[in-house]
C-alpha cells in the first residue's frame, strides 16, 4: 500500500478535468450514498486480473482492451452489451490463435461514462455553454440546462454499471462464451467479408483445432475452460469524486480497491506527477494503466512508473501508448529503451485511435482504419527492434453497425460517415472493421512467433557447434 495516503489524498493536490458542481451540498449527499452502496467489483477478481496481466509482461499473454469512448444513458440496451461482448470474443479467439497465448479480456464498459475535453466551454452560434464531459456529469444535449453537471447523474451510471457487470458475467459464464459458437461466428464473418479469402485459411485452422480437442475429450462438457471465458472490466478514473466513494478497504488484504472496476486507467490530459489523478491511483491496489502521448519523455515516464508502482509488480501498471501512426516508430523506442534499461516490469499496450483522429472533408470527426493498423504494425515492430514484449492493444469499439471511421473490408467512405454516426465523443470501430483488424494482428503475431522459433532454433545449432 502507499505510505501517507487516504482516498481523499487527492483533494489536496490540483485538479484538472474534474467539473464544478454548483450544488456543492447535492454532491455531498450523493457521495455519502454512494459510499453506502454495494462494489461493482471484487478485490480477489482485481487480483486474478493483476496475475494475468503479469504473464503479458513477459510475453506469456496478450491484452485485448476495448469498448466504448464513452458509454451513455440513452443507448444503454442489453443487444448493446452483448455485441460489444460478442465482438471482444471473437477477437480474442482470433489472436489467442496467432499469438499461441491467453488473450487477457478488459472492456471499456460498465463505468466508462466520464471524458477530458480540450476545453471548458463549447460555443455554438454565439452561444457558450460548459463542455459535455460525458453522461455521468452532464447532457449531451447543447442546452443551458443539460450542460449543468448534476451529481445525481454518478448514482444512474452506477445503476447502469450494476446491470451491465451483471449482464456480462452472465454472458462469461453461462455458455454464451463457448469456444465453438464463437469460432462459427468468426466463421459467418469470413463468409460475409471481402476479406475473406484472406482469413479462410486461419479460421479453418481453427476449425481443425476445435475437432482435434474434441477427439481428445476436451468438450465444452467437459472442460469448463472451453464454455466460460474471465471477462474484466476497466474506464478512465476521471471523476474523482465517484472513485473516491467507490473505494472500500478489501477484509482480506487489508488493502484499498477502487470496486468501480477491475481496472482503471489515467489519461494523458491527468498524468501530471503532483496531479490529483496520479495521487488517487496510487494509492488503491487495482491494476492500473496510464496513457503515454507524443509529449511524454523517458523521463516523465519512468517517474511515473516510478510513483505508480514502485514496487515493480509486474501486472500493476500499463503503459498504454498512443503516438500516431506517424510518430510511433520515431517516439515509442527511447519509451522502451528507457524502461528496459531501468527494469521497471509494465505490460506495453498500443491504443492506435487518439493520436489518428482527423476531421473528414464532411467536417466528421474520424479515424482511419488504414491508419489504426499502420500504428499498430509500427508498435509491433519497434518492440521486436529493441527486444521488448509487446503486451496488447487498446481500442475503442462497439458491437453496433455505425459509420464513425473511414476504411475497411467494406469500406465507410467520407460520403457515407453521416449514415451511422452514433458516438457520443470519439469515432469508434464498428463490429466488422474490429475483428478485420483482429485478424490481421493475428497475422503480425503469428509471424514474430515464427520468427522468434527460427531464432530459437538457431541459437541451439550454434551452442550445439
Amino acid at each position: 500500500m502507499a505510505d501517507n495516503w487516504q482516498p481523499d489524498s487527492w483533494r489536496s493536490k490540483p485538479v484538472i478535468q474534474v467539473p464544478t458542481f454548483p450544488d456543492a451540498a447535492k454532491l455531498d449527499e450523493v457521495e455519502n450514498r454512494l459510499r453506502g452502496y454495494p462494489p461493482l467489483v471484487f478485490a480477489g477478481e482485481a487480483r486474478q486480473l493483476k496475475k494475468s496481466l503479469a504473464a503479458a509482461v513477459d510475453g506469456e499473454a496478450f491484452l485485448l482492451q476495448g469498448g466504448d469512448c464513452a458509454e451513455s444513458f440513452a443507448e444503454f440496451h442489453p443487444d448493446n452489451i452483448r455485441d460489444t461482448f460478442r465482438v471482444m470474443l471473437q477477437m480474442a479467439v482470433v489472436l489467442t490463435f496467432g499469438s499461441a497465448c491467453p488473450v487477457v479480456k478488459v472492456g471499456r464498459m460498465a463505468g466508462q461514462f466520464a471524458k477530458p475535453r480540450s476545453s471548458d466551454n463549447e460555443t455554438r452560434e454565439g452561444i457558450t455553454l460548459p463542455s459535455y464531459r460525458g453522461d455521468m456529469v452532464n447532457d449531451m444535449a447543447f442546452t443551458t440546462e443539460g450542460r449543468v453537471p448534476d451529481p445525481e447523474r454518478m448514482v444512474q451510471a452506477y445503476n447502469q454499471a450494476a446491470a451491465t457487470q451483471n449482464l456480462l458475467r452472465a454472458f462469461a459464464q453461462g455458455g454464451y462464451a463457448d469456444l465453438h459458437k464463437v469460432h462459427q461466428w468468426n466463421l459467418d464473418f469470413v463468409g460475409d467479408s471481402p476479406l475473406g479469402d484472406r482469413y479462410r485459411d486461419l479460421a479453418c485452422r481453427l476449425d481443425e483445432t476445435l475437432d482435434f480437442m474434441a477427439a481428445c475429450g476436451l468438450t465444452a462438457q467437459t472442460t469448463p475452460q472451453i464454455r466460460e471465458t474471465e471477462f474484466f472490466t476497466s474506464h478512465e478514473a476521471l471523476l474523482l469524486q465517484y472513485e473516491q466513494a467507490m473505494t472500500r478497504i478489501d477484509s482480506i488484504s487489508g488493502d484499498w480497491y477502487d470496486t468501480s472496476a477491475h481496472m482503471l486507467w489515467i489519461g494523458d490530459r491527468t498524468r501530471q506527477l503532483d496531479g490529483a489523478h496520479v495521487e488517487f491511483l496510487r494509492g488503491v491496489a487495482n491494476p492500473v494503466g496510464v496513457k503515454a502521448g507524443p509529449t511524454t519523455s523517458p523521463d516523465d515516464l519512468l517517474r511515473l512508473i516510478d510513483v505508480l508502482n514502485p514496487d515493480n509488480e509486474a501486472g500493476r501498471l500499463s503503459v498504454i501508448v498512443r503516438l500516431g501512426a506517424e510518430k510511433v516508430e520515431a517516439l515509442l523506442p527511447p519509451l522502451l529503451r528507457a524502461v528496459k534499461r531501468e527494469g521497471r516490469r509494465v505490460v506495453w499496450s498500443c491504443d492506435p485511435m487518439h493520436a489518428n483522429t482527423i476531421t473528414s472533408d464532411s467536417g466528421y470527426k474520424t479515424r482511419p482504419v488504414e491508419s489504426i493498423l499502420r500504428e499498430v504494425k509500427g508498435f509491433f515492430a519497434a518492440h521486436q527492434a529493441e527486444g521488448t514484449h509487446a503486451g496488447g492493444v487498446h481500442f475503442e469499439m462497439t458491437g453496433q453497425n455505425v459509420t464513425e471511421c473511414v476504411g475497411g473490408g467494406h469500406p465507410v467512405t467520407d460520403d457515407g460517415l453521416g449514415a451511422r454516426y452514433h458516438t457520443h465523443c470519439d469515432p469508434r470501430l464498428n463490429a466488422e472493421q474490429s475483428l478485420e483488424l483482429a485478424f490481421l494482428i493475428s497475422e503480425v503475431l503469428k509471424d514474430q512467433r515464427l520468427e522468434q522459433r527460427k531464432a530459437d532454433r538457431a541459437a541451439i545449432v550454434d551452442g550445439a557447434e
